[in-house]
């Protein structure tokens, strides 16, 4: 059994939370469940490229659908009917032409359709069986296309995806590049042409460029996947390239590099804390602008404080003051701008901004049944791991009551290779409103903090990384924020297999667990890979551990070979359909348990894949984990709060 590390050893920053705070009478009103998690009222808006349409999601049927409405006008037509999963990406491939995705029950083959935007010659464009299509490019740079689009899919071979030119007018395909068998990925100049690819065998990756489509790709750069140049898209003169690259340095940077050699040409920006990956620009003129990034919360750089995208931001935030601001979309002529708003404690706005005429009127709140003044507030943390390395997270504590021992839950982000970022989660919130203080950490393996913070997890799952979220545990208990004996954990995906982990690896630590999609079985895990994620199996075997050299560490490090020591109840939820994490992996967790007689709440649903889409499925699954952490923790639940039916 792991021994807790000592409570001094977790030191708290001068940025941290104190135990103190605002302590109202009464906490605030419970939220309805519903609330939280039901669809919102609309979302995802857009601007047709010649910004005469404005087309968003909205729910119909219970399921997300495209609506589209003339700017000016108030009439909206309904133009997708989808009745079995939301449509959740959607895009203008012409200002005739409406392009979105759709998959099957959660199985992540995700298709292409079209339509126009008064709802006729709605069509599957790629009905290829077990196929998946990736967008490459929307050759919106492209003032006279028509409609066209580049995609990739690997309906030839599983494992690998060629590039096509598609027009989702007529579905008329055209093959641009056959993948070889190690293709990664494809960019696309200006002009639409596909001029540099990225490949992998797992252990490596590779540039490869080409002056033109008639010539072949040839090889300028190979480097061990654990060094990142990656490419963002090309100068506005086709000539060189700006990306995203680690290369002799530990923080990822923008630069700009020749392609024909890889060579840096110049540093466009770096941060000493953070890597930096978004690269704002524009298309208009032709120019970058400056760019975006996260150390606690989103933050803008601009290159000149007098360029308009400069000033339009300025003019947004004194607009829109105590929110975070962003574009969501453009016209092609930068006239007509769509901007959402957003918080820790709101799903926030859209709004219409017409830059000539000066019309700013707001479209739509979000989820305007959710109170902003029934939502608590996100703050961002800072501890030290027993081994001395720096961890950030972010806490929220319940609203309206004292900070001291508190029923707490840990909420480890899933990936692993992500990170948590300050902003509105209606999990969080909900939990936080039932009660509970959550935290969140950005253990050692997230990313976005450099390539040293990154590697420091490699073949660390189940321990150091493990290790974090026990930290964080402490560091609560020491804050006198959590009570010892009431702490859950729960989490998607590698944040369900950290929950499983911390239940089976540090039994003392935790009082319940929810574990959503999470695996818990490594070797089962790492031999049911999608089949396309087969030319990252190398790298995978060097983040996670190889099942032939690192046996006995991925034995370790899988739940399930330790699960006669989980004794904290455990709920399991599972998507039938998921391709990363499969049923069996939820399925051998809850045999094991039950084989010592454990009863361990399972949900499964045969209609959903990595994560619950359908709205109906949403609120089962949380309703599920209200009442579980409430028997298990303490916390509020809608429920106990109902009055007894009559007899």
């Amino acid at each position: 059994m792991k021994r807790l590390p000592l409570l001094a050893l977790l030191l708290l920053s001068l940025g941290a939370i104190c135990p103190g705070g605002e302590a109202l009478s009464t906490p605030p009103r419970l939220v309805p469940l519903w609330d939280f998690f039901r669809n919102p009222e609309k979302t995802n808006f857009q601007l047709s490229p010649d910004g005469r349409y404005v087309s968003w999601l909205q729910p119909w049927e219970s399921r997300l659908n495209i609506y589209v409405q003339q700017v000016g006008s108030d009439q909206a037509t309904r133009v997708t009917g989808a009745t079995e999963r939301d449509i959740r990406s959607y895009f203008w491939a012409s200002p005739s032409r409406i392009a979105y995705l759709r998959d099957k029950g959660g199985d992540e083959n995700f298709h292409l359709f079209a339509v126009d935007p008064d709802g006729t010659n709605d069509r599957e464009l790629t009905p290829f069986p077990d196929a998946r299509v990736q967008i490459v490019d929307d050759l919106s740079d492209l003032e006279d296309n028509h409609g066209e689009i580049i995609i990739e899919t690997n309906q030839r071979k599983p494992e690998i995806f060629d590039a096509f030119r598609i027009d989702t007018k007529s579905g008329e395909m055209k093959l641009l590049a056959e993948n070889p068998g190690n293709v990664t990925g494809w960019v696309t100049d200006h002009k639409g042409r596909i001029r540099v690819a990225t490949t992998s065998d797992g252990a490596t990756t590779s540039l490869l460029y080409r002056a033109t489509e008639s010539e072949p790709f040839k090889t300028v750069l190979t480097t061990s996947f654990r060094e990142t140049l990656a490419p963002l898209f090309f100068t506005y003169d086709d000539q060189q390239l700006y990306a995203s690259s680690n290369l002799g340095r530990d923080k990822q940077a923008i630069v700009r590099i020749d392609p024909a050699t890889a060579k840096e040409v110049e540093v466009i920006f770096e941060h000493p804390q953070v890597d930096v990956s978004n690269l704002l620009a524009s298309r208009k003129r032709k120019t970058v602008t400056g760019v975006a990034y996260e150390v606690t919360r989103l933050e803008y750089h601009f290159f000149n404080p007098d360029d308009p995208r400069a000033k339009l931001q300025t003019d947004l935030k004194r607009r829109l003051p105590g929110y975070d601001v962003s574009i969501a979309s453009m016209s092609r002529d930068e006239t007509k701008v769509l901007v959402r708003t957003s918080s820790d404690k709101s799903r926030g706005a859209y709004y219409f901004y017409d830059l000539v005429s000066g019309d700013f009127r707001k479209l739509v709140d979000v989820s305007p049944w959710l109170n902003e003044a029934d939502m608590a507030d996100m703050q961002s943390v800072h501890f030290k791991a027993r081994d001395g390395l720096q961890l950030t997270g972010y806490l929220t504590v319940p609203r309206g009551v004292v900070q001291k021992k508190l029923p707490a839950i840990i909420n480890p982000h899933g990936g692993p290779w992500a990170r948590d970022s300050w902003g509105f989660d209606p999990e969080v919130q909900f939990l936080a409103n039932r009660g509970y203080a959550v935290l969140q950490i950005n253990f050692r393996s997230s990313t976005g903090f450099g390539r040293k913070f990154w590697e420091a997890g490699f073949k660390k799952w189940g321990r150091e990384m493990q290790d974090d979220l026990t930290d964080g545990v402490n560091w609560l208990i020491a804050q006198g924020i959590a009570d010892p004996k009431k702490i859950g954990i729960y989490g998607g995906s590698y944040g369900g297999y950290a929950t499983l982990a911390g239940l089976a690896f540090t039994p003392e630590v935790y009082a319940a667990g929810v574990d959503y999609v999470g695996p818990s079985n490594l070797f089962t895990l790492l031999a049911s890979l999608p089949p396309y994620w087969d030319p990252f199996r190398a790298m995978m075997y060097e983040q996670v551990g190889d099942p032939e050299t690192d046996k006995d560490l991925v034995r370790a490090a899988s739940p399930l070979f330790s699960a006669d020591k989980i004794r904290a109840p455990l709920l399991v939820i599972q998507g039938a359909n998921d391709p990363r994490v499969k049923k069996a992996e939820a399925e051998q967790i809850v045999a094991a348990l039950k084989e010592r007689g454990i009863d361990v709440p399972y949900i499964v649903k045969a209609n959903e894949g990595h994560g619950f889409s359908n709205e109906e499925n949403r609120i089962e699954v949380y309703t599920a984990m209200e009442a579980f952490f409430a028997k298990h923790l303490g916390g509020r639940s809608e429920q106990s709060t109902q009055p007894a039916k009559p007899e």
